[in-house]
């Protein structure tokens, strides 16, 4: 799995274990696919490791076996190692002849159906507040003086009847959704934003076919194109998923969409439909004639290995059925609900090769991450903005030519040799269990788990690893924090070193904080001026970049910034014009100045750093002056106070401010660009400048006047 991935997710898990310590209910936003079910395991772990009194009753949607579907992944993640503290329990009706139900004390983490806390539902006839009296009530009267932590899984769900129980019995709330419920005051407290899940390549990025016109047929053609690439490229098999009507319209779509699949082009592929009831379900596969229960056909649905091309659904799909494969959404019915759309949505965006995707080549890393999708608009998506350069003569490109830097492992150091650095270590006078091996070598960062693979010919080599990773790992951390010597320029095949630009198309996502902008190396695609950026911070050095690039230099009549002139090239150019004159090189030619919003998606223009683990980090901004140099910002504040995953006041984020530091200095040294990392506090900058290997700390008017000046 990609470090960025690692970091992600643990960073937001730790921002909601240290809200758990200020506050009594906190929401917990994550897109669908970012693994949230994952992250809600770690957290809950977190906290059982340091408080045994504590239990956490997990209430979950009934609908596609959500609640059993999140106990198999903790008895997962408990039986491998990654979360040994969880031990949960499913609360089920199912036990014939009882009037009420039983829920035994011993375990820690309780999986709980919605359709048992329901109006009516067994459970609550006396049951659950019987079971949290137990848990919940001293010694005196006969009670286990335990802490109850009630997470809402897929909170935008109203539970009421639980939510009675609330103010008796739960000591914390976790609300946990991909669409928390703002009218209900689920506004977040920490978020996995949608961008940096797409970026980390945790979740695929959306092709949105946005054309009420467009008819199943184009979706099911378009599949047939994709679906051969998906199979040679990812080894996947994927699928179309189909969402129809509940109601009216439902049958009359149906028998549209089996009229396409009946064609001759399409007789090869193998569908589903999945509705409420099991009787009125239908395929073409092999299930029906075998009599096999849905449940079956639903199981082997998810698997990256099933046949199944296409599943038509009504809304069963919308919670708790994971279908990594899916990779196409096309939606007949017109939901009219946010939160419903982007609930259906995500099961076309996980990533089908999530643990191994650095494995792949570059042209089946962009067909993992992508899913395409008719017929819905999601939130993020109409407040993003499709961007690219004025690259019409490919000036831009040409003239920005960054030089980026990456961190060699311990592997790459002359005088390592791991063979006789595990020979070299103390011997182990009483060998570990293979299954705690087993749980420190998963727990190991990427490249330390890359050193044991080319190592380890045999179990006894993978042992001997094993045995000795934390010396390994500290030794490896020791030298690749230790920028003079891993750090190098990233070079190609024959060790020429590489020059990298802005990416030729990207998008952002509209976070207020708008700069009018028209003379940049970007426009965007609807042509509009108006551009918006993630902070205030952002904006302010925008304004004064922008300001700046158009100020007279030292030199004649040149700007700071330098400036180019760009537009379509003039077929007749040279030619004589109707009034005598020369046909210029360029037509619709516009001068701009040679900077930009470095935006992640696409972007080449990155640095790796090291804090615990290997980490990129995508610059800000850049700017190429009328002296030829290169100066590469990334902005920091320190006014806000946020516990969103990435805010100042986090003790993760504050560490890597030093590191980026620390790696900027090296990268300016190896480069011979100009690295800045300007943060502002109240109204005033304080801009922490590198320039071949020193470091050097300026005011907002010292910038200015090294722009300035050669």
């Amino acid at each position: 799995m990609r470090q960025e991935i690692i970091d992600l997710q643990n960073t937001a898990v730790t921002s909601l274990v240290e809200k758990s310590t200020t506050h009594d209910e906190m929401t917990f936003k994550a897109p669908t696919g970012s693994g949230k079910t994952y992250m809600m395991a770690d957290m809950m772990n977190r906290i059982l490791s340091a408080n045994k009194n504590v239990i956490f009753l997990v209430s979950t949607l009934s609908k596609g076996d959500l609640a059993t579907q999140n106990y198999e992944k903790f008895q997962e993640y408990s039986a491998k190692g990654n979360f040994s503290e969880l031990k949960p329990y499913l609360i089920s009706s199912q036990i014939a002849g009882e009037e009420r139900l039983f829920v035994p004390t011993d375990y820690n983490v309780y999986l709980l159906p919605r359709d048992l806390y329901k109006k009516g539902g067994r459970l609550m006839h006396g049951a659950m507040e019987g079971f949290l009296h137990t848990i919940t009530g001293g010694e005196i009267i006969g009670g286990m003086n335990k802490k109850v932590y009630l997470i809402k899984d897929e909170c935008h769900i109203a539970t009421s009847n639980l939510d009675d129980l609330s103010e008796k019995f739960f000591t914390k709330i976790y609300n946990f959704s991909a669409t928390p419920k703002l009218s209900r005051g689920q506004h977040p407290d920490v978020e996995v934003k949608n961008d940096d899940a797409v970026n980390a390549k945790l979740i695929k990025d959306i092709e949105l076919i946005d054309d009420p016109d467009i008819e199943v047929a184009s979706a099911i053609e378009k599949f047939e194109e994709v679906k051969q690439d998906y199979r040679n490229l990812l080894g996947v098999n994927p699928c179309l998923i189909i969402q129809i009507s509940n109601k009216d319209k439902a049958d009359a779509e149906i028998a549209e969409i089996k009229k396409e699949l009946e064609k001759a082009e399409h007789v090869d592929l193998k569908w589903m439909l999945i509705v409420n009831d099991d009787k009125h379900c239908d395929t073409n596969d092999i299930f029906k004639a075998k009599k096999l229960p849905v449940s079956k056909w639903k199981n082997y649905a998810k698997e990256n290995s099933s046949t199944i091309d296409i599943i038509i659904f009504k809304m069963v799909i919308t919670e708790g059925w994971d279908i990594p494969r899916a990779c196409m959404l096309y939606q007949m019915r017109d939901s009219k609900s946010k939160q419903l759309d982007e609930q259906v949505m995500g099961r076309v965006r996980r990533n089908p090769r999530l643990l191994d995707f650095e494995t792949l080549s570059e042209e089946a890393q962009k067909l993992a991450m992508t899913a395409w999708v008719w017929g819905i608009v999601p939130e993020d998506l109409k407040k993003s903005f499709g961007v690219k350069l004025w690259q019409d003569n490919n000036i831009i490109t040409s003239e920005i030519k960054i030089k980026t830097t990456r961190l060699k492992p311990l592997t790459k150091k002359a005088s390592f040799n791991l063979a006789k650095f595990l020979k070299e270590q103390p011997t182990v006078s009483a060998p570990s269990s293979i299954f705690s091996l087993w749980r420190d070598y998963i727990k190991a960062e990427n490249s330390i788990r890359a050193m044991a693979e080319s190592h380890a010919g045999d179990f006894a080599k993978w042992r001997e690893f094993a045995e000795n990773i934390e010396a390994v790992a500290s030794e490896s951390n020791h030298y690749v924090n230790d920028y003079e010597k891993s750090m190098e320029v990233v070079k190609d095949e024959s060790g020429k070193e590489v020059e990298v630009s802005f990416a030729l198309t990207s998008h952002y996502t509209d976070n207020g904080n708008y700069v009018d902008i028209g003379d940049w190396v970007w426009k965007r695609n609807d042509g509009k001026e108006k551009f918006s950026f993630d902070s205030e911070a952002e904006r302010a050095w925008t304004s004064l970049l922008k300001d700046l690039a158009k100020e007279d230099a030292a030199i004649g009549d040149e700007r700071v910034g330098k400036r180019v002139t760009v537009g379509k090239k003039n077929p007749k150019a040279g030619a004589t014009d109707l009034f005598g004159g020369k046909e210029p090189e360029l037509l619709e030619s516009k001068q701009l100045y040679l900077w930009g919003k470095n935006y992640i998606a696409n972007s080449p223009i990155k640095f790796e750093y090291y804090l615990n683990a290997l980490h990129s980090s995508y610059p800000d901004f850049v700017m190429k002056d009328s002296f030829g140099r290169v100066h590469i910002f990334e902005v920091k504040s320190v006014n806000i106070s946020t516990d969103i995953v990435g805010g100042f006041d986090n003790n993760i984020y504050k560490t890597k401010l030093e590191e980026l530091k620390k790696a900027y200095k090296q990268a300016s040294k190896l480069t011979g660009q100009i690295f800045y990392l300007p943060i502002l506090r109240d109204d005033n900058w304080r801009i922490f400048q590198y320039v071949a290997g020193s470091e050097k700390i300026l005011t907002k008017d010292q910038f200015v006047s090294f722009c300035k000046s050669a």
